[in-house]
């Protein structure tokens, strides 16, 4: 078996505000695999200042991944254990070269176009005009699930963009998700959280920066909003860590990202955790181009989830891989009768 790997840059259409910063480009490497004629691929979907592999070896990494490709999948998984972006290519990548259809890895009614995933509109920062608009256009598209990014703005402008959608739409109407990507203090998130509360939010995403558990086990027993883990999943390897960290916080909900947290086996860990625990779960792809986000899709379809995913994030780019992806009446849907582009 060959294996290769080269770096892509993804160039957003417009420049999309988080809480740690404004994004322009995304990068993002493929991993690819050639094997007696047949041919695989897969996406290491690494995301600067994020991803717990965000290292100065990360291409070193990937280079020593390929000239060992004949040791398996399992051996490099298990070698890879810090670089979960990296697991993630080649988790999809294996999969990949042993299916019919290089790009089909999950067949079922999602892949040949008989159902689809329902999915939340995400809503960037701005100002209140512009985050209006967004939720102007998600709606007309179908959404009945919004994603809001909270806490870079003043949080008086944000509890206003809040209030004018709810004073338009009941949360029968639409579902509110807020995520604040951590930045809230740890003396101001329980008011903060209060008043957020009272516009009938679904959940709020890693109210708190990750690592204090103490902390975010008191917000999640005394929040009057379910509080769904997010970054506190980021470097979390071994199942015996991930289960004390669910027991010591009692979240809500955990938020699955395969590409930060080891792909689909790494994700389905967490996954049977917190169904033992009853916690709930959905799953989000990393801003991957549309090679992972049809990995990630089609897996997600497998595990026949309840409520909204977020996986509404192929169309961010100018130039992303044309693929069977479309988003439609606020679902992702797999049209099997549309190509891939060749990657360069």
């Amino acid at each position: 078996m060959k294996a290769s790997y080269h770096r892509y840059i993804l160039d957003f259409k417009q420049p999309s505000g988080t809480s740690r910063g404004i994004l322009i480009q995304k990068e993002t490497w493929f991993i690819k695999l050639e094997n007696n004629g047949k041919r695989g691929i897969g996406e290491c979907g690494i995301l600067r200042g994020l991803s717990c592999d965000d290292r100065i070896d990360y291409e070193e990494k990937l280079k020593w991944v390929c000239e060992n490709i004949d040791q398996g999948f399992d051996f490099l998984y298990h070698k890879m254990i810090e670089f979960p972006s990296i697991q993630m290519g080649l988790e999809t990548a294996f999969l990949s070269i042993n299916s019919e259809d290089p790009y089909l890895i999950f067949p079922s009614d999602f892949t040949s176009s008989n159902d689809n995933i329902e999915i939340n509109g995400l809503i960037w920062m701005g100002d209140k005009s512009f985050m209006m608009k967004q939720l102007e256009d998600k709606l007309a598209a179908g959404f009945k699930c919004i994603k809001m990014k909270v806490g870079a703005l003043d949080f008086k402008q944000e509890i206003e963009v809040l209030k004018a959608i709810r004073s338009k739409f009941s949360p029968k109407d639409i579902v509110i998700r807020v995520d604040a990507n951590g930045a809230f203090t740890l003396a101001e998130a329980l008011e903060k959280l209060n008043k957020l509360s009272e516009f009938g939010i679904h959940s709020i995403e890693q109210p708190i920066k990750q690592g204090q558990i103490e902390a975010m086990s008191y917000l999640c027993k005394n929040t009057p909003i379910p509080i769904a883990l997010d970054e506190e999943l980021i470097g979390v390897f071994e199942y015996e860590e991930k289960k004390l960290l669910l027991d010591a916080i009692k979240p809500q909900y955990i938020i699955l990202k395969p590409s930060f947290i080891g792909g689909f086996r790494g994700s389905m860990e967490w996954i049977n955790l917190a169904e033992s625990d009853n916690i709930g779960w959905w799953v989000t792809s990393a801003l991957e181009s549309n090679v992972g986000l049809n990995a990630i899709s089609q897996w997600t379809y497998t595990l026949n989830p309840s409520g909204p995913q977020g996986l509404g994030t192929g169309s961010l780019y100018t130039n992303n891989i044309d693929s069977p992806l479309e988003v439609k009446n606020g679902y992702i849907v797999y049209d099997k009768f549309k190509k891939w582009s060749e990657i360069q």
